[in-house]
């Protein structure tokens, strides 16, 4: 896969999106974020019903070119195709890895879960363009029931992944510790409240790649 990992990644949770006005607020939104330099955004939403999450994706989609940004949908590999989406995270209790690269193709990006004390037993090998790792931090916009790993637990994975697997720290991180993140190993930063519970949250994406150049 040709793509190269942005130094942050934005996770877009509905849980912000209003209760009216949703298609528009995701247009505008979208519109924005791309405008502001967004390659790489991931939206979940663990709770809405597949039309639910069928329609945001389209508005989404409608609003982020498809060559300037991609999009990751989180969990639900069967809307991707349907949606215009680019790629799939799944999870334990989701599709496998593997199964969603059978269903998406060899193009689509595939992210999944990779270990927070150390990688998970067979990570290495899974059809995956990238592994997230973590809770860094604590954090409340996922529940989690594991233990941050803190800066020290990044490193120790990178270690153990080597230099050629894309690691997606995840977990409590803002700005005044990011850098610090991808000094020891991340590929990239998956960032959700510190950026979205923003005002402005396409002006505070810019103002994170400013910092991290």
């Amino acid at each position: 896969m040709s793509f190269v990992f942005p130094k942050v990644y934005p996770i877009l949770d509905s849980s912000i999106l209003p209760l009216s006005g949703r298609e528009d607020f995701l247009h505008q939104l979208g519109q924005s974020l791309a405008s502001a330099g967004v390659t790489l955004l991931e939206y979940r939403n663990k709770m809405g019903s597949d039309s639910e999450v069928l329609v945001d994706a389209r508005a989404l989609r409608n609003a982020m070119p498809k060559l300037k940004t991609k999009l990751i949908l989180d969990d639900r590999a069967h809307l991707v195709e349907g949606s215009g989406f680019d790629g799939v995270h799944v999870d334990a209790g989701d599709l496998a890895p593997g199964e969603a690269r059978n269903l998406l193709g060899p193009e689509r990006i595939i992210g999944t879960f990779g270990g927070s004390e150390a990688l998970l037993a067979g990570a290495l090998a899974l059809p995956a363009d990238y592994l997230s790792i973590g809770p860094v931090f604590p954090t409340t916009t996922k529940q989690t029931s594991k233990t941050p790993i803190g800066v020290e637990g990044v490193r120790r994975l990178r270690k153990q992944a080597g230099n050629k697997v894309n690691l997606a720290a995840v977990g409590g991180i803002d700005l005044a510790t990011a850098s610090e993140i991808l000094a020891a190993g991340a590929t990239t930063i998956a960032v959700s409240a510190a950026i979205f519970r923003r005002p402005d949250p396409a002006a505070e994406f810019q103002h994170w790649m400013d910092v991290l150049g």
